[in-house]
């Protein structure tokens, strides 16, 4: 158990008006987690500080060669005043993971999710209890060796921020436009497609501005191999219901094992759907929805939890899904994970924690 030194901020901030929109990521709360890492103490001097600058020397290594991961999660404000996370131990291991992948000490689990909670303790005031909305919890680890040169750093910071935010996209859970990216690729197998690195959402960005420009809200990405298998659409997993059969990529070493993807997964599966985590090819769903068999598309991910798609287009052909409304299981997946993540419905075991 770590020993979590406070130091509470001599000035709080105004909290956010009752009608400000919490714009996400826009908004930052009154202090911050810090702990160090050394060869020589590990992980250590675990505190919460007032929000604020972290200094770097300019020649930091998480500057230089990216080496850096990150999580998110959210925090949630019960009816009856508990504070409740959604999986965080699942965030610690995802964590970990990446670690692994780009060469970071890894933090144990239990202390991961101490830090997380002590930090949204002491900020509880700032979550808000509108509808859709929560306190978002950033929590990650860079490199910072003051070192030109590629290799492992030998120092690191592991930092947790929160932000009370409202819906990550404009539309709501309004159905979204997507844009088949055909051109650049998202990352390939044996790279890191399958860690929470910030590489990976770089090298998805000239895409986004092209589907944006386009009128589009996210990028579909395909394979890096074939450029024919669908991977992840945006900084989402992606789900398809083809006539009974819920279809989801498998997750391939491309792929972010996400958290909400896993629930939805499960959830399906304890309400008797036929689930199937496998290869699937952006013609295979053209085709469906042309044929009609197509009847849903939604994406998963901590910042939305479901977002419903209403119009796919590839190269020149475009097709709308479900007569561009919301799909009925997408609609049940929300309104059962947003009840679960708020405490009115009953959640599986250990899908939640109480702060």
């Amino acid at each position: 158990m770590l020993n979590i030194r406070i130091e509470k901020a001599p000035a709080p901030k105004l909290l956010p008006e009752a009608d400000n929109p919490l714009i996400f990521g826009t908004i930052f709360t009154d202090h911050m987690f810090i702990m160090d890492y050394t060869e020589d103490n590990g992980w250590h001097d675990p505190r919460i500080i007032p929000y604020g600058p972290v200094p770097l020397e300019p020649s930091a290594m998480v500057f230089h060669y990216g080496q850096e991961l990150f999580e998110g999660l959210k925090a949630y404000k019960a009816g009856d005043g508990r504070i409740l996370l959604f999986r965080p131990e699942l965030n610690a291991k995802r964590s970990n993971d990446t670690c692994e992948r780009i060469c970071i000490p890894t933090i144990p689990v239990p202390d991961y999710v101490q830090a997380v909670k002590e930090l949204v303790a002491i900020d509880a005031d700032w979550i808000p209890d509108r509808p859709g909305t929560s306190l978002y919890i950033r929590p990650f680890i860079i490199a910072t060796d003051p070192f030109l040169g590629v290799r492992p750093s030998a120092s690191y910071k592991f930092i947790i921020i929160l932000s009370p935010v409202g819906a990550y996209y404009p539309e709501g859970l309004n159905p979204v436009k997507i844009w088949v990216e055909e051109e650049y690729v998202r990352a390939v197998r044996g790279g890191l497609g399958e860690a929470k690195a910030g590489a990976n959402y770089v090298a998805s960005l000239k895409a986004q501005i092209k589907a944006k420009e386009a009128g589009y809200s996210q990028v579909l990405w395909l394979d890096g191999i074939e450029r024919k298998y669908v991977e992840e659409v945006g900084a989402m997993n992606i789900f398809f219901k083809i006539n009974e059969e819920i279809i989801t990529p498998a997750l391939c070493g491309s792929i972010l094992p996400g958290i909400t993807r896993r629930s939805c997964i499960e959830l399906c599966k304890l309400w008797g759907y036929d689930v199937s985590e496998r290869q699937i090819s952006a013609d295979e769903i053209i085709s469906a929805a042309k044929s009609g068999t197509l009847k849903e598309i939604w994406g998963t991910g901590t910042a939305a939890v479901i977002s419903p798609v209403g119009l796919l287009k590839k190269g020149e052909t475009e097709v709308e899904i479900g007569n561009g409304g919301i799909g009925e299981l997408t609609q049940r997946l929300y309104d059962t994970l947003t009840g679960i993540q708020l405490g009115k419905i009953e959640a599986p075991a250990d899908w939640v924690e109480v702060v």
